[in-house]
Parts: C-alpha cells; sequence; structure tokens
C-alpha cells in the first residue's frame, strides 16, 4: 500500500480536488469519475459526493493508496 501525507492549510479540500492535489488522478473532471464510480472510501465509508469536503483527521482510500490529510501549523 501506499501512503501519501497531505498537509492541508485550509478548513477543507473537496474530495476530488484532493484527488487531483495528490497526483493520483490528472484533472479534477477525472477525479469527479473516480468517485462517481465508488472507488473511494472516506474514513472507511464509500463516498460518491464528489465534493465531499474533507477535514484534517480524515483518511481518504483510492484503491492501494491511502491518503492521510494532517493540518498545518
Amino acid at each position: 500500500m501506499t501512503n501519501i501525507v497531505f498537509p492541508l492549510d485550509r478548513d477543507h479540500v473537496e474530495l476530488h480536488h484532493l484527488l487531483k492535489l495528490t497526483g493520483l488522478v490528472d484533472s479534477g473532471g477525472m477525479g469527479k469519475t473516480v468517485v462517481a464510480s465508488g472507488a473511494v472510501t472516506v474514513d472507511g465509508a464509500v463516498e460518491l459526493r464528489k465534493t465531499c469536503k474533507i477535514r484534517a483527521g480524515q483518511v481518504v482510500r483510492v484503491e492501494d493508496v491511502e491518503i492521510r490529510v494532517v493540518a498545518t501549523g
């Protein structure tokens, strides 16, 4: 499994943007497609909302990649 630590410098990031910012997809549109396919979990539950607000402390998983969102500062 690949682990990514994503430093969050604001209140939240939308799920499809997070996938783009971490390099898992090439565009926000592709991120929306991946989320809609049911391939993404947030804190262990399948998440289908493309604009779901991801906050520090949450864990997002796409296939064998786990993204841990951490607060900066």
